[in-house]
């Protein structure tokens, strides 16, 4: 009888495909908040579906120097909570063997909405992005297949990973999930301006009259509720002789997408200086001196910015106003989106 028995469970089994071991594989969901008025995100969260097991898999990746060469050089170490996930106060970021970046390390936030990444969008899918700074020479200098060798060797990684995807297989296709799951949830959507737009408090006069400035001047790139249309536009940069970042055109090879870069969300511009594709901005009163006096007008320079941008010193500091306000303060202190290990993590949103 225990032999029938035992063939009856084999047979099940073989049938199955061993299905009933996925029975006990439960992760716990996650509900991706879209904030009121804002368009639904780009994102295919049904390939990727977000829990609570991935999204921290994800994080200890984010902040894991073992990414790099040779340890020094996690996602985190360009990419800093305090200053908008941007590298706060350098132009440029340290890389592996004493290199820097090529560009400005800009800030994370509100991917989900974007459908391309980079300064001149060579890289078409999130899930892909991070790829490209662990595996360049003068960012984390290493290799996708030693990453993998780092993680496997490590059984804490394998019981997050069977944790986030029902078994200890870590490959390539994991691990960029995971950190797409921890990038995703980077929303900054609580700055006094949503808080305006929600009709929880008001402007003070200065930062009424900038955004009114602001909605005259600068909506045409800087859309709202993202502060950026996700465009690539030239706008009156001279072409620098160390870098000789042509932008768009790198990856289009079209010469009327010279000198395009992405247009930057301005959410939380306040903590993400210096400016620019290669930070050579220090300040915002420098971004708004280019743009009414400094600009060099060239073939590809956008229709919009081709007589620069007329600013008062009067409109400089009232726009100056509202773009504080844009900063997100309790996106930078989220201490989900904190180390492992530094904070307590709060309780997620679970689906039900």
């Amino acid at each position: 009888m225990k032999l029938y028995r035992t063939i009856f469970f084999l047979l099940i089994f073989i049938i199955t495909g061993g299905s009933w071991v996925s029975i006990a594989f439960k992760p716990t969901p996650l509900k991706f908040e879209i904030p009121k008025g804002w368009p639904q995100p780009k994102y295919d969260f049904k390939n990727n579906p977000l829990t609570k097991e991935g999204f921290e898999l994800g994080r200890k990746l984010f902040y894991d120097g073992r990414l790099s060469r040779d340890g020094n050089f996690s996602c985190a170490a360009c990419h800093q909570q305090f200053g908008a996930f941007a590298t706060y106060d350098h132009n440029l970021s340290h890389g592996y063997n004493n290199s820097f970046t090529f560009r400005n390390a800009p800030g994370l936030a509100n991917l989900a909405w974007q459908k391309e990444y980079m300064w001149d969008g060579g890289i078409n899918h999130l899930d892909l992005q991070p790829l490209a700074p662990i595996t360049a020479p003068n960012e984390m200098g290493e290799t996708i297949e030693n990453v993998l060798n780092k993680l496997k060797a490590d059984a804490e990684y394998k019981k997050l990973f069977k944790s986030a995807f029902g078994d200890e297989l870590i490959n390539t296709q994991r691990l960029s999930k995971a950190l797409s799951q921890f990038l995703v949830m980077l929303v900054s959507s609580n700055s006094k301006y949503d808080k305006v737009m929600r009709g929880e408090t008001s402007f003070i006069l200065p930062e009424q009259l900038g955004y009114d400035i602001f909605k005259k001047k600068c909506t045409s790139c800087h859309t709202e509720p993202l502060f950026t249309d996700l465009s690539y536009r030239n706008t009156g940069l001279p072409i620098d002789d160390i870098l000789k970042d042509y932008g768009r055109m790198k990856i289009t090879g079209n010469k009327e997408d010279s000198l395009k870069f992405k247009v930057p969300s301005l959410r939380n511009v306040a903590m993400t200086f210096p400016y620019g594709h290669d930070g050579r901005f220090f300040s915002l009163r420098s971004v708004f001196e280019h743009y009414r006096k400094e600009m060099v007008v060239g073939p590809t320079t956008d229709s919009l910015l081709r007589n620069k941008m007329p600013l008062s010193n009067y409109e400089i500091g009232q726009l100056t106003a509202f773009l504080y306000t844009l900063t997100d303060t309790t996106f930078l202190k989220d201490k989900r989106f904190s180390p492992p290990g530094a904070e307590i993590v709060p309780s997620f949103i679970h689906l039900h």
